[in-house]
């Protein structure tokens, strides 16, 4: 019996959404669910969830609950991760803090100021995961979901280089789709090829039938303003690639967007809008609860397209696939550090993930990629050899922070942030650092 574990299975839609996909293959309707999370009700939940999505399948997989996440892991074969450690409180504290230097910040969970900080504190606990894994489940492969993404997975190549693990996102998935919107196409004629990091990738060719579709979409964007009012489609017509994550997204890992109001009219940025979305989450999870509390099924919502569940099918089945994964860098981008996490094309196979060499970047985009991987790098680098200062580096290389802030309330601000998350973060980086 094949024996997956979800991390963070309170995360309910999402882990709704897995289970229906990984649910819905023949060859996995029989599999054990095992469902981590460290809030009991949020845990309860994620039970009930499973239940009601195998029966809707007709489906009847082995679901068991485990507030002890060692437990679950033991002999999996799978763990796929979707933690947010801190929470939705934590996340207000990304945006609040630097709110009041005059920082502006729109996701928070990738770069910038948030990023750095949702990494610091979700180190120690992958810490956990990978030790766990390697004692109880050596062989497993560790499926992440969790941001930010790019340092996540470049922390864990450094600290547990052993355990079999990638990063998955479904960014270049729905980039494609809503090109093809644009562009009036089905999404299944375009073929892409697509490189870089998590959330700031390239779609370095975007064809039909063997012909370059750039060229319709300079028209559609040409013929509509509001369309030329989206952050990745002004970077798109600057750097001439198409960059794979939202316009929200996009904004605050440059310099040039968010340190200025003019430009946030012009392109209709939403400062903040990720805490909406976190409350709006929250709201989704209590009307999950009493739904099921009601005895009613779930809503499924058809299929997701995410990748966990193709890569379980492909390994278990042997079903040869191809995906984009994030993983570290050996060779596979040229003009990319090596070691840092990237994001590329992978095979997937009975042998598991195997990631496809791409090359050469466009100097571009890879210039702009090395831009985000500093900061990544330092961010690691400060956890791995426990030097703080590294923190506040990482933070002053951070383009969007760098343009909204003098160096010295840089430091200040991490500062602020440290004692606000606390014992979140490692022992060495806890206390303020003085130059």
């Amino acid at each position: 019996m094949t024996t997956i574990t979800f991390i963070g299975a309170g995360s309910v839609e999402f882990t709704r959404d897995l289970i229906a996909d990984i649910l819905g293959f023949p060859e996995l309707a029989d599999v054990e669910l095992r469902l981590h999370d460290i809030d009991p009700e949020r845990l309860s939940t994620a039970g009930a969830i499973a239940a009601s999505v195998a029966a809707q399948l007709g489906a009847a997989p082995k679901i068991g609950e485990y507030a002890d996440r060692r437990a679950a892991l033991d002999g999996a074969d799978f763990a796929v991760n979707m933690i947010a450690v801190g929470g939705l409180d934590a996340t207000r504290t990304d945006f609040e803090i630097p709110a009041r230097f005059g920082l502006r910040q729109t996701i928070g969970d990738t770069l910038g100021i948030g990023g750095i900080f949702r990494a610091l504190r979700t180190f120690p606990v992958l810490d956990g995961i990978a030790a766990d894994m390697l004692e109880v489940c050596p062989d497993a492969w560790l499926l992440n979901y969790t941001n930010p993404m790019a340092m996540n997975i470049w922390y864990l190549s450094r600290t547990a280089p052993k355990l079999q693990a990638v990063g998955l996102c479904h960014s270049v998935y729905w980039t494609v789709v809503g090109l093809a919107e644009v562009l009036d196409i089905d999404p299944l004629e375009v073929s892409h090829l697509s490189a870089g990091v998590n959330h700031q990738a390239w779609l370095v060719r975007l064809e039909r039938d063997g012909q370059n579709l750039y060229p319709l979409l300079d028209e559609r964007i040409a013929a509509d303003p509001e369309l030329r009012r989206r952050v990745r489609v002004d970077m798109y017509r600057r750097l001439g690639y198409y960059p794979t994550e939202t316009s929200e997204h996009s904004s605050e890992y440059v310099p040039w967007y968010l340190p200025r109001e003019a430009e946030i009219d012009r392109l209709r940025i939403e400062p903040g809008v990720y805490v909406g979305m976190s409350e709006d989450n929250v709201a989704s999870y209590e009307a999950t609860r009493a739904t099921l509390a009601a005895g009613l099924p779930v809503q499924l919502e058809g299929t997701a397209t995410e990748y966990a569940p193709q890569v379980i099918h492909s390994i278990v089945t042997g079903t040869r696939r191809r995906i984009y994964g994030n993983v570290p860098n050996t060779g596979l981008i040229t003009n990319l550090p090596d070691g840092a996490a990237v994001e590329v094309p992978c095979v997937v196979d009975e042998l598991g993930v195997q990631p496809l060499h791409f090359g050469e970047l466009p100097a571009q985009c890879a210039a702009l990629n090395r831009s985000f991987l500093n900061v990544a790098e330092l961010t690691v680098r400060a956890a791995v050899e426990g030097d703080p200062r590294h923190v506040r580096q990482a933070a002053m290389l951070d383009p969007a922070t760098a343009a909204g802030l003098p160096v010295d309330q840089i430091w200040t601000l991490c500062d602020e942030l440290t004692a606000a998350h606390g014992d979140r973060l490692h022992p060495a980086l806890r206390t303020p650092v003085r130059w």
